[in-house]
């Protein structure tokens, strides 16, 4: 019988997430009932599985990541009480409601069977629609023109890798298999033209996760990587060039 607490060694399995936000303008009938009237936002952060639900509004959350996740710690702005929200079981989100946006940590902490240490990220709250290309880029809309473009949604993708896994937790990540993102999208709107070019634009979509998508995100990842590369090699030339020629200063100073 095979010891469910060995590490199976060249094994890797990944597991698609998604982490950020979603914010809404508050009316004013709504800012008026809170306790803190200069609130105009009602925002919610997140870590959900990458695919969603068919005619969802929401972004991701198909699937239930607690078979290897056990908690989610949002680390807020200090001005918010408790910033510290620890969520022990999904949905793991936190929703507030605030003016300001801010870097929120996220720290993921596993399940105990797999044996992993928890890892954090970050994620920067927004709260104000992306602006138009061409428009100032320091011109921020009215509260009422950005309650007709709709939800702004904020939302990087993400694998968690499990290198070598205990027997025991490969298989509950195999008895779990992640719901297959769609081929391309079917929703109004993709994830990276989220920020409308328009206020029609906006209306009437969520941002959805595509295997297409992932496909360009690799795509960009890999002529990034080129692009870092072929300029270190051409600082390399540059700096071999400038060595020869401090040689051969050097020589022609102790030959005068």
């Amino acid at each position: 019988m095979a010891d469910l607490k060995v590490r199976q060694r060249g094994i890797t399995v990944a597991r698609p997430i998604i982490y950020g936000n979603t914010a809404v303008v508050l009316t004013q009938k709504e800012r008026d009932a809170l306790p803190t009237p200069d609130h105009t936002h009602r925002w919610t952060v997140a870590v959900r599985s990458a695919a969603s639900v068919p005619d969802s509004d929401i972004v991701g959350g198909a699937d239930d990541i607690s078979y290897f996740i056990k908690r989610v710690t949002f680390k807020l702005h200090d001005t918010y009480s408790n910033p510290n929200r620890s969520i022990d079981k999904p949905p793991f989100e936190v929703s507030e409601t605030g003016w300001g946006e801010f870097e929120v940590q996220i720290r993921i902490t596993f399940v105990p069977e797999s044996g992993e240490k928890a890892i954090t990220i970050y994620h920067h709250l927004k709260l104000h629609p992306w602006m138009p290309v061409g428009t100032d880029p320091i011109e921020t809309p009215s509260l009422e023109q950005a309650a007709k473009m709709g939800p702004v949604h904020s939302w990087q993708y993400d694998e968690i890798i499990f290198h070598d896994p205990f027997q025991n937790f490969l298989n509950v990540l195999l008895a779990h298999p992640p719901t297959p993102l769609p081929k391309t999208k079917k929703k109004p709107i993709p994830f990276h033209t989220s920020n409308p070019a328009s206020l029609e634009a906006s209306k009437g979509g969520v941002p959805e996760f595509t295997q297409e998508m992932e496909k360009e995100e690799a795509e960009r990842l890999e002529n990034a990587k080129k692009s870092v590369i072929a300029e270190c090699e051409k600082w390399r030339a540059i700096l071999i060039e400038k060595e020869k020629e401090l040689d051969r200063l050097n020589k022609q100073l102790a030959e005068s």
